[in-house]
């Protein structure tokens, strides 16, 4: 087994499909809601460099209510409807990484335990193409009052799988929030090759493994 890891984690958007396929669906509903998503982006970059807080979804919702000048309870209502909810049907049609949904099988019949840490709820992916049903812990960055590259959110994630940090391999394909974030917390990190990195097989220096496919992947964990 790599490096004495007990389970394996993984971010869901970038990583788990690709985010591309994402945005060809959504361009009309983006623009529709253009607004919208402008301001709750420049939330999203506050509540990143926030400390933890007790109540996420309020908070983030006040921040809102600030940026979109409206008041609390609508903010709530928008975030959901448009973002939560408004997006979820988008994925339906989105195709995983080639040979995902196997590699985690086997990586769970080789006895290691199975995590997915997202900074948006999972639920809003359904089965997360079949990989949640396997999932030991399936939780959201959100939970934990801190989005990622917080120490917390993968702290916190530790603490549900009962193993230590170093314990865990992190898989993401973000450099900054799932690669430098769960490497500082402590854990091991596999970051998936994308763009001119997979082009000239570039591997991320920051990262304990760089893979080009799950295959790949699913080889140097179980070496």
């Amino acid at each position: 087994m790599f490096q004495g890891i007990k389970a394996v984690a993984f971010d869901i958007d970038g990583t788990i499909y690709a985010s591309w396929r994402l945005f060809v669906r959504m361009p009309i509903y983006f623009f529709r809601h253009i607004i919208f998503f402008r301001d709750f982006n420049e939330v999203r970059k506050i509540l990143r460099r926030s400390a933890p807080v007790a109540d996420f979804y309020e908070y983030q919702a006040r921040l809102f209510a600030t940026q979109h000048k409206i008041d609390v309870a609508l903010a709530k209502k928008e975030i959901q409807r448009i973002c939560y909810d408004g997006l979820r049907p988008f994925f339906f049609k989105i195709k995983s990484f080639p040979n995902i949904y196997d590699t985690v099988r086997s990586l769970k019949a080789a006895g290691l335990k199975i995590a997915i840490l997202s900074d948006f709820p999972p639920e809003q992916k359904d089965s997360v193409w079949g990989i949640r049903p396997l999932c030991d812990v399936c939780m959201s960055s959100e939970e934990a009052g801190a989005l990622k590259p917080s120490k917390y959110a993968f702290g916190l994630l530790a603490r549900r799988l009962n193993l230590k940090l170093e314990e865990i391999l992190y898989v993401g394909n973000s450099v900054k929030y799932d690669i430098e974030g769960a490497r500082n917390a402590g854990m091991k990190t596999a970051f998936v090759l994308t763009g001119w990195r997979r082009l000239f097989n570039r591997p991320l220096p920051q990262a304990d493994i760089s893979f080009k496919s799950y295959r790949q992947l699913c080889n140097i964990v179980l070496q």
